[in-house]
C-alpha cells in the first residue's frame, strides 16, 4: 500500500554534509560506501521471495525513491526529488558469488559492487543478493553514495530491510517544484543565514578546532595515489573483550581499536623498513547520535588525530585515550561546512583531485558505527555477519571501517591491490595486537 502523501511540504534541499560529498567524488574510486550482510539462508531459501520483500521494504525509505536534482543559478543548493522513472530492476539484482564461494571470494565481488560508479541520473544506491556461497549461505550487498546517507543514515535505512521493523509514518512525495518557489525559497534561505552571520565565527572556531591545526604528516609509502583495483580483509574480537580492556584503561572501544590499528600499522612500516613518529588517522564524526530512514543526509565532520607508534599497547592506548578526549569539540561534526567551502573552491580552481592524491596531512582513515546490539533476520534468516566496506580514496592506500553488531566487532580493511601487497602481514598484526589485549 502506497502511503505517500501529495501535500504541499518544504523543499528538501542537499545539505552541506551532502555537498561535501559530492564535490570530494573525483578519482577513480567512488564517493560510495556499504555493508555485506551474511545471512544463514539454508537450502530453502528463497531468493525470488527474497527479492519481492526487498521491493516491499525499500518503499518506506523516501530517499531510496529520490534524486539529486540540480538547480538553475540563483535557485540554491540541489534538491532531492522524487525520480518519476524510479524502475527497482535498476537497483535490485542477484549474482552468483564466483567459486569457491568463500569470504574472500565474497569480498572481492563486494569491491566490484561498491566500486563501480552509480548513476546520479538515478536514485543513488543499490542491493545484491549473493548465492552460491560456502555453507548455503547467502550475502546481501548494500550500496551507497555517501551523498545518500552517512554511516548512521546507511544504518538506519538496513534497519528498515530486516525482519521486525516497525511499520513507518507517511511520508510525503516531492515532485519538481515550479522555479519560482525554489528561486524564493532559496532567497529566503540566504536571509535566514544572514540572521546567523553574528554567530559565524565561533562557529567557524569550533569546526577549526575539530580539525585542527594543520601539521604534516610523516613521509611513508601509506601515502601513495590509489587506483581502483582493491583488496578487502577482516578481522573481528569479541566486543566485551574489547570494552573490558579498555575501560580497565580509562579509554573507550574506539581508542581500543585505533590504539591496535597504529601498532598493526607501525608493523606493516617495519615490515617495508619504514618508521613514523605518530600515525595520522582522519576519524569521522557525527553531529548526531541516532537517525531514521525518514531523515537521511549527512552530518558528518572530521577529526584527524595523531596517534603515538612508539612504546607497548597498554601505554599506547592510554595515550590515545588522551588525544581523543583533548580533540573532541563542543560541536561534533562542525567542520563539515568549513570542509565543503574549502573544498568547493579547490574543485572550482581545479585542483582538488590534485591535492587528493598529494596530501600528507594525514595516512589513513578509520570509520567505526554501532550497529544492532541483538541478531536481527531478513526474510526468517539469521544475519550472522556485517562486515563494514568504505574503500580506500585519494592517496590514503589503507583504510579501516569498524562495525559492533551482536557482540562482535568487524573491522575491515581496505587497500589497494597494487600499493599494498603485504595486506596478510598487516591483518596478521592486527590480530597480534588484539590478542595482546587478550582477545583471542
Amino acid at each position: 500500500m502506497d502511503d505517500t502523501k501529495t501535500q504541499d511540504v518544504g523543499l528538501d534541499r542537499a545539505s552541506m554534509g551532502d555537498l561535501l560529498n559530492l564535490v570530494v567524488d573525483v578519482g577513480p574510486v567512488p564517493m560510495q560506501a556499504g555493508a555485506c550482510l551474511i545471512l544463514d539462508g539454508g537450502p530453502a531459501f528463497d531468493v525470488t521471495h527474497a527479492r519481492r520483500l526487498i521491493a516491499e521494504r525499500i518503499g518506506t525509505v523516501p530517499r531510496l525513491r529520490q534524486r539529486l536534482a540540480p538547480t538553475p543559478p540563483g535557485c540554491g543548493r540541489p534538491l532531492w526529488i522524487d525520480d518519476p522513472g524510479f524502475d527497482l530492476d535498476h537497483h535490485l539484482q542477484v549474482i552468483a558469488c564466483p567459486p569457491p564461494g568463500d569470504e574472500d571470494a565474497l569480498l572481492d565481488l563486494a569491491v566490484a559492487v561498491i566500486g563501480q560508479p552509480l548513476d546520479r541520473s538515478k536514485p543513488l544506491w543499490t542491493i545484491t543478493l549473493v548465492t552460491g556461497l560456502s555453507e548455503d549461505r547467502i550475502a546481501l550487498i548494500a550500496c551507497f553514495h555517501h551523498v545518500l546517507a552517512d554511516g548512521i543514515g546507511g544504518l538506519a535505512v538496513l534497519g528498515c530491510l530486516v525482519d521486525g521493523a516497525p511499520a513507518p509514518p507517511p511520508t510525503f512525495s516531492y515532485p519538481v517544484p515550479p522555479l519560482r518557489r525554489a528561486a524564493a525559497d532559496a532567497w529566503a534561505t540566504r536571509l535566514r543565514a544572514l540572521a546567523h552571520l553574528p554567530h559565524l565565527w565561533p562557529t567557524l572556531k569550533r569546526a577549526a578546532a575539530e580539525l585542527g591545526t594543520p601539521r604534516r604528516a610523516a613521509r611513508c609509502s601509506l601515502n601513495r595515489p590509489v587506483g581502483p583495483r582493491q583488496r578487502l580483509a577482516t578481522v573481528t574480537v569479541r566486543l566485551d573483550g574489547i570494552r573490558r580492556y579498555a575501560h580497565a584503561h580509562a579509554a573507550t572501544v574506539n581508542d581500543a581499536a585505533l590504539a591496535a590499528i597504529t601498532g598493526a600499522v607501525r608493523a606493516l612500516l617495519r615490515g617495508r623498513g619504514e618508521s613514523i613518529p605518530d600515525l595520522v588517522v582522519s576519524v569521522p564524526v557525527s553531529a548526531r547520535a541516532s537517525t531514521t530512514a525518514a531523515r537521511l543526509g549527512n552530518q558528518i565532520g572530521v577529526m584527524p588525530v595523531r596517534l603515538p607508534t612508539e612504546d607497548g599497547l597498554a601505554d599506547r592506548l592510554r595515550r590515545t585515550a588522551a588525544i581523543t578526549r583533548a580533540r573532541k569539540s563542543t560541536t561534533i561534526g562542525g567542520s563539515a561546512a568549513l570542509l565543503t567551502a574549502v573544498n568547493w573552491i579547490l574543485a572550482r580552481l581545479h585542483l582538488l583531485g590534485w591535492l587528493l592524491n598529494h596530501q600528507h596531512l594525514i595516512h589513513t582513515a578509520a570509520t567505526n558505527l554501532r550497529g544492532p546490539t541483538e541478531p536481527v533476520s531478513f526474510d526468517g534468516a539469521i544475519v550472522r555477519t556485517i562486515i563494514p566496506i568504505s574503500l580506500a580514496r585519494g592517496n590514503v592506500t589503507i583504510a579501516f571501517s569498524m562495525l559492533s553488531y551482536a557482540g562482535i566487532l568487524a573491522v575491515t580493511i581496505a587497500a589497494d591491490a597494487d600499493r599494498t601487497p603485504d595486506l596478510p602481514s598487516l591483518v596478521a598484526a592486527l590480530q597480534e595486537e588484539f590478542a595482546q589485549m587478550g582477545l583471542t
